[in-house]
């Protein structure tokens, strides 16, 4: 074991961020018996984050150190990505110190996308340098030809009238683009122009999707004259990288017990991520839009956002005991009793799409929600809210074809209860021909996610390279 590499990881705070990174050291762990270490900035007001890291440290099967809390005092940046980015340069130091006092020395660093100014501290310890992309490898694309963008294009994306030119992938259109760089005034978008620029610098990209998914794409990562002029590094293709159900489902027994007498397939699970909330106004319509549709549903409910400029708030943190009741139409609960399951708050997402009952899935499209539902083989409705889930969204409606999605972005206008409950049964429904199609090219989908990562499939060998080259540089 003399020879083995010891791998840092660091992962920025936020479930979509976290989940994925201790999904990652699990697999490097167990199946490649590494010896691991994940640096953790948590959210300091995140129980559901702290039970997270709590369970991984029980678990035992790497080491987790969370870092001290660094002085924000003086910070007024307010954007999720700006502030975000704020505070992993203000834990270098800190990670600095936990590298320093570790007994034996990592070898190997790697950074989500928000912590690529810790490359210092693997410069500073003569560690491999690489980055983890928890999205899919168009997100990757379009993060490192924003540098590019930056200089080719006048004014905001968002006016541009013709999409977006990424070399040998699909063009991003305009209204897609990913928050940060929704105001080129801002200071996340120039936070974000950095990043698309330090990713190229590292040793390798780690990405979570795979071959079959996206091999146009990866491809032009490999061309030296397509996006292989800007990524000089290996991408490794490794997904899909998801949670995996424990033996105990957590949640609601309750619910578990109500799936399992359900039909098969016959059950669309509505959740909307960690972060994702709706307004009251669009709530409603949700309600009445999956009573519409006469399908049965599980639906995690959470507490309505207000706004405050043009920032969303949840009116409760997660922690508090809310009546999900008190944010539903009058008598809807009453009215679906038969059909309907309601949860406060959080479910856990893996073991419900894992049972056999559920048939669809009604997400916000974050990627890990999406691997979660191909996974299981599960048609999407994707109602994109934030992040890079426009451009998901997008893929997932109209080149993969696995989900349908609103005419408009449902943060752009309320989307009426009559088109949610053509949606929904358009995925559940046996007698929607175009619903057919989707819920074939799922289960296609879950196939080939399966063989990707079983031995001999393209993640499993992308994965078994990186690791042997690690191995290789420690001889």
């Amino acid at each position: 074991m003399e020879s083995q590499p010891h791998v840092a990881l660091v992962s920025s705070p936020g479930m979509g961020h976290l989940f994925p990174s201790l999904e990652l050291a699990t697999r490097l762990s167990m199946r490649h018996h590494l010896s691991v270490t994940v640096f953790i900035v948590p959210s300091r007001s995140s129980s559901a984050e702290n039970k997270v890291i709590a369970a991984a440290q029980a678990a035992g099967l790497f080491t987790v150190i969370e870092l001290p809390p660094a002085d924000m005092s003086d910070v007024t940046e307010s954007a999720v990505v700006g502030r975000l980015c704020i505070t992993m340069r203000r834990h270098v130091p800190a990670l600095r110190s936990a590298v320093s006092t570790l007994t034996t020395l990592p070898s190997v660093l790697i950074a989500d996308i928000f912590a690529t100014e810790s490359f210092a501290v693997a410069d500073e310890f003569h560690m491999a340098k690489y980055v983890f992309v928890a999205s899919n490898a168009w997100f990757l694309a379009f993060t490192i030809y924003v540098p590019v963008l930056d200089k080719q294009i006048t004014g905001q994306y968002v006016d541009q009238k013709e999409p977006l030119y990424i070399p040998g992938c699909e063009p991003v259109r305009p209204c897609d683009v990913i928050d940060p760089l929704l105001d080129r005034t801002e200071p996340q978008y120039f936070e974000y122009v950095r990043i698309g620029m330090e990713i190229p610098s590292s040793d390798g990209v780690l990405v979570n999707t795979w071959d079959d998914l996206q091999g146009r794409t990866l491809a032009s990562f490999r061309d030296r004259n397509l996006l292989g002029r800007i990524m000089n590094s290996p991408v490794y293709s490794i997904g899909p990288i998801v949670r995996q159900t424990g033996g105990k489902k957590g949640g609601s027994s309750e619910l578990f017990n109500w799936l399992s007498k359900q039909p098969g397939e016959s059950v669309i699970y509505v959740s909307f991520g960690s972060g994702g909330t709706l307004s009251s106004e669009q709530m409603t319509e949700v309600a009445h839009g999956l009573e519409m549709s006469g399908q049965r549903f599980v639906w995690v409910v959470r507490a309505p956002k207000v706004r405050s400029d043009a920032t969303f708030f949840t009116t409760g943190d997660g922690s508090e005991d809310q009546s999900e009741a008190k944010f539903l139409p009058d008598g809807f609960l009453e009215r679906t009793s038969e059909v309907g399951f309601v949860v406060s708050m959080w479910a856990d997402q893996t073991a419900v799409l894992g049972s056999p009952a559920v048939g669809g899935f009604f997400t916000h499209g974050g990627w890990n929600s999406a691997l979660e539902g191909i996974t299981n083989g599960v048609p999407m409705v994707v109602w994109p809210l934030y992040a890079e889930q426009r451009m998901n969204a997008t893929m997932l409606a109209e080149e993969v074809r696995v989900a349908v999605r609103p005419k408009e972005l449902p943060t752009k206008a309320v989307i009426g209860r009559e088109e949610i409950a053509a949606m929904v049964r358009k995925i559940m429904a046996e007698e929607d021909e175009e619903g057919k199609a989707i819920r074939a090219k799922a289960k296609e989908l879950q196939r080939s996610a399966e063989k990707s990562t079983a031995e001999g499939g393209s993640s499993f060998e992308n994965f078994a390279r990186v690791v042997k080259s690690w191995r290789e540089a420690r001889v």
